[in-house]
């Protein structure tokens, strides 16, 4: 198993739980949880194979559905629910950090097998990436946290950017592409530790 296949199981547990503890704070029962907890971790992958047009990997894999629902079920029965500060807590936010980049990278390649040109790989791993919480905000009508919060959604961009120019530049490989999660995540948690955000519109 490769090192990106291990960040995508930890992404997806992460985005697991972030969708759960949400639903928690909504108020939701425990399909509620569940429907926000897949949403979150898996709903970005579909939205990326469905504009590739290749059947969504959350429904032909047994793996990530497997996933998402242990998690809830898990949480559920743990009670998880009472530790509404979770985005403060330093393993979240790290395990997070993995998906994030994890997704990022897996949407853009996605993007590279598919023939897209630059802004198209650039936005099919942020879609990858933060597409689920994007619609678990929507179904909750909530204002997507991506459109008012941090630096999150950037790194996806320069991930779909940078694999782009690796492509171009032949350079893409297992190598390139492990030394360019590693630099990914530590933008990320360095861009969360000092609080990088996107200048406002006033």
């Amino acid at each position: 198993m490769s090192i990106l296949e291990i960040a995508d199981i930890v992404g997806i547990v992460a985005f697991a739980l972030s969708g759960y503890w949400v639903a928690a704070r909504e108020r939701l029962d425990l399909l509620g949880g569940f429907i926000s907890s897949f949403l979150t971790a898996l709903g970005g992958g579909v939205m990326r194979d469905v504009i590739v047009s290749r059947p969504p990997y959350a429904f032909v894999d047994w793996l990530p559905a497997t996933i998402v629902t242990g998690v809830v079920f898990i949480a559920f029965f743990l009670k998880l629910q009472r530790f509404f500060d979770y985005e403060k807590r330093r393993i979240f936010i790290v395990s997070d950090s993995i998906g994030l980049v994890a997704f990022s990278i897996s949407g853009a390649l996605v993007g590279i097998e598919a023939g897209f040109g630059f802004w198209g790989v650039a936005l099919l791993a942020l879609v990858t990436a933060v597409g689920g919480g994007v619609l678990r905000d929507i179904l909750l009508n909530r204002v997507p946290l991506i459109l008012s919060s941090d630096f999150y959604g950037s790194v996806a961009i320069v991930a779909g950017g940078v694999i782009y120019g690796l492509e171009r530049l032949e350079l893409l490989g297992s190598i390139s592409l492990t030394l360019l999660f590693l630099a990914l995540l530590f933008l990320r948690i360095v861009a969360y530790r000092f609080g990088w955000r996107l200048p406002k519109i006033l």
